[in-house]
């Protein structure tokens, strides 16, 4: 059985936090004769082009997530019908801290999820980091995770996503300099090495310099975009595709979640105060989280 899942990627220039009716007319006119159901993303922070990142600047943006915004992002996604990452936002928490989160939406109208950045780009960007790993259940699809920008850099992110049973990685990014084609190799690394597809969109110009693609569980690039025009970037995918190449390994001869056996003696990681246990390296296959 296949569990289709259709993307639709806005590589977009951003716009100001305000400009709701600006951002709905434009994801209006990128689902146009698009599947129902299909999951929409934008670039990091593209309701955010007034707050370029100094703490200063992030003020006017930044509103608590359950907020004015929060209801009309939600209410955008139940007319339309699909799962909507409108990209990432400046929260402002409880504490008063204002982070760089990733909302979700459903085609229900619910706010299902939000990330807070783990790693923001220090010392350029001055958002308070987050403190835990976020996996969306798409109803009768599969599992998502979400990442950040940056986050791609630290492949634990992307490796915790994957044993949370994330089948897909969404990589929302900001990138405006030349280390794209670092970002664009790692985010095929992060693909191979956790047998998941990844979704890295990015800016377009001004705000960032494009380079978006989707990749498959093997490493291969199924569509780019080699600019960064403002375009809209599609695909559907097939999440049986992350169960197949566990089970029979990429190219058919490697199996990274089988690497470790119950009775192995467990690694010990001096880095993290922490260790690889053989006893539960598997990679999540329910619907049941595992433990943060």
């Amino acid at each position: 059985m296949a569990r289709p899942l259709p993307l639709i990627l806005a590589q977009a220039p951003g716009r100001p936090a305000d400009d709701l009716a600006g951002f709905t007319s434009d994801v209006e006119r990128r689902v146009k004769l698009r599947a129902p159901g299909a999951l929409v993303v934008y670039p990091e922070l593209h309701l955010g082009e007034s707050a370029p990142g100094v703490a200063a600047a992030l003020e006017p943006a930044a509103e608590p997530l359950n907020g004015k915004r929060d209801a009309a992002l939600a209410e955008l996604a139940g007319d339309l019908g699909i799962w909507l990452v409108p990209g990432s936002v400046y929260e402002r928490g409880a504490d008063g801290r204002i982070h760089n989160t990733a909302p979700v939406y459903s085609p229900q109208g619910e706010r299902v999820a939000a990330y807070r950045k783990i790693c923001p780009w220090r010392p350029y960007e001055t958002t308070a980091p987050g403190n835990r790993f976020e996996v969306v259940d798409l109803a009768e699809v599969g599992r998502i995770g979400l990442s950040i920008c940056y986050d791609t850099w630290f492949p634990e992110i992307s490796r915790h996503l994957a044993w949370m049973g994330a089948e897909l990685i969404v990589n929302v990014v900001r990138t405006p300099t030349s280390d794209r084609a670092q970002e664009v190799i790692l985010n095929r690394a992060n693909a191979i090495t956790n047998q998941v597809f990844v979704a890295s969109v990015n800016s377009a110009a001004p705000s960032g310099i494009g380079r978006s693609l989707v990749v498959d569980p093997q490493g291969t690039v199924r569509t780019e975009t080699l600019d960064a025009s403002n375009c809209t970037l599609t695909d559907v995918i097939d999440l049986d595709e992350v169960s197949n190449i566990r089970r029979y390994g990429t190219a058919s001869l490697n199996r990274v979640w089988d690497q470790f056996r119950p009775g192995d003696t467990p690694l010990e990681l001096p880095l993290y105060g922490g260790r690889i246990d053989p006893a539960t390296w598997n990679a999540a296959h329910t619907t049941e989280e595992p433990p943060r």
